[in-house]
């Protein structure tokens, strides 16, 4: 197999202020490829604007969000008080119908129309927070949504099925992904795949070797995935995932990460591949 980049792809811009401020920070160093973007909170419009100029040489896609947060569209029988529920309570309510399908595709019409209207332009790729992208009714999104040749984005595939320590959490998005890959390909969408960047993020160590192993082995096609950020006051009311962002950014930055991609002859992917 022969590479000479890798694609690296930070989740949850417009998070919080501390999380987009360092996702740009490591697009302007050359050390991501792009980044996803959650567009239902307050300040996207300002989040927008300050990634507008990225624009064209990273990789702007759109982070659609159905857990934790709150829904653009307001109540409904997805988010009863306005607030979306956590990835434990969405899948069994939706596919035993307690949940509208045409509410869940309306919150994420809105989330499409409002990164369109804010940049002027799609989406160059779509996946999902908690990967959500993959659950049955988001890929009916999809498929109606773009149909084939219609200026498709391209999508975050499914991970291979490991033995490393995060098999289980590995084998877990792999199942909910099961004939995603087929099926979007099918229908014609870029698909990338494999999905790496998993680990366990309560244990921030595993980072490092979780990135440096994808140096070596992850194919072009594929995707790591990553979550940079600093720390402030919005993003500790909004999510629990908080100082192993400080700690991806740090070795997202670092000279051992330089280093190690100058020895494998490996680049970071920019966003125009």
């Amino acid at each position: 197999m022969t590479r000479s980049s890798i694609r690296l792809i930070a989740d949850d811009y417009g998070l919080a202020s501390g999380v987009s401020g360092a996702i740009l920070e490591l697009i302007d160093r050359g050390r991501l490829t792009g980044t996803g973007c959650m567009t239902g909170f307050p300040e996207w419009e300002q989040e927008a604007a300050r990634i507008k100029s990225f624009c064209g040489r990273a990789s702007i896609g759109l982070h659609l969000t159905l857990t934790d947060q709150p829904a653009v569209t307001g109540p409904s029988s997805l988010a009863p008080e306005g607030r979306l529920p956590p990835l434990s309570s969405l899948a069994l309510p939706i596919r035993r119908g307690r949940v509208d399908e045409r509410e869940v595709h309306a919150e994420l019409d809105a989330q499409y129309g409002r990164f369109v209207e804010a940049l002027g332009r799609r989406p160059d790729f779509i996946d999902g927070h908690q990967h959500v992208h993959f659950l049955p009714v988001v890929r009916r999104w999809l498929l109606t949504r773009f149909a084939a040749g219609s200026d498709q984005p391209a999508l975050r595939g499914a991970p291979a099925f490991s033995t490393s320590i995060a098999a289980p959490k590995i084998a877990a998005i792999a199942t909910l992904a099961a004939g995603f890959n087929r099926a979007m390909a099918r229908a014609g969408f870029t698909v990338m795949t494999p999905l790496s960047g998993i680990y366990d993020w309560r244990q921030p160590v595993k980072f490092a070797p979780t990135l440096y192993a994808a140096i070596e082995t992850l194919p072009e096609a594929g995707v790591f995935m990553c979550h940079p950020g600093h720390v402030d006051e919005t993003l500790r009311a909004r999510d629990p995932m908080q100082h192993v962002r400080e700690v991806e950014f740090s070795v997202l930055g670092g000279e051992e990460f330089g280093a190690r991609l100058a020895r494998a002859g490996m680049r970071v992917m920019d966003g125009k591949a």
